[in-house]
């Protein structure tokens, strides 16, 4: 969790002491720290949560807790979860705007869009409410004048994904440098959908 947090700053996908990751363990999940340094992070600063809002360990949970307690809840298939201030995301989430089917590549989010979640205070039940519900069927999303949201089966695959999310903001923010980017309709975003399903699978090596 330390190597994959200290990723998120060195990729420029977050700054400082903002942003935050979780990762689903037997008794609840990990949680980094609130308003620490993740450079000077050491694995007894990580925060053991459970489900019912306590946790263990010597230092205070992040002040996103709830998002992160929620999305795990609700969406057994999720591993881990991963917050930023990503530059590109915050962006778009500023003026909420989510992010429409102007590249295929949206859909390794997990649908034919990415959606920005209504605002509401940060740490707030509000806001894990909305993150919830623009997670729907998804794997992420904006949040209103915030950041950005990615779920992953593991640590590895969600930053990976938030990685590309952010790409895809820089991507389509450029674009509307130029005027309105053209979108791909339902039906190839579909397609695209069933192709990614099997997509990078290597067949068994024989002998």
């Amino acid at each position: 969790m330390i190597t994959t947090a200290r990723r998120m700053n060195t990729s420029g996908l977050n700054q400082g002491t903002s942003g935050n990751l979780s990762q689903r363990v037997e008794d609840g999940f990990l949680l980094t720290p609130t308003g620490m340094d993740y450079d000077a992070l050491v694995p007894e600063d990580i925060v053991l949560m459970r489900f019912d809002g306590s946790h263990e360990g010597r230092r205070a949970p992040s002040s996103e807790w709830r998002f992160h307690r929620d999305i795990l809840a609700r969406r057994p298939e999720v591993g881990a979860v991963l917050h930023a201030h990503s530059m590109f995301c915050t962006t778009l989430a500023c003026l909420r705007r989510g992010i429409p089917s102007f590249h295929y590549m949206v859909t390794t989010a997990g649908g034919a869009d990415i959606r920005c979640a209504p605002y509401a205070t940060f740490g707030t039940e509000e806001l894990s409410h909305h993150a919830v519900e623009a997670l729907e069927g998804r794997k992420a999303c904006l949040l209103a004048n915030h950041g950005m949201l990615a779920l992953g089966k593991d640590l590895a695959g969600v930053f990976k994904l938030a990685v590309e999310v952010e790409t895809l903001a820089a991507m389509y923010w450029r674009a509307l440098q130029v005027g309105e980017p053209v979108l791909l309709d339902a039906e190839e975003m579909g397609r695209v959908i069933e192709k990614f399903k099997t997509y990078g699978q290597q067949p068994a090596l024989k002998g």
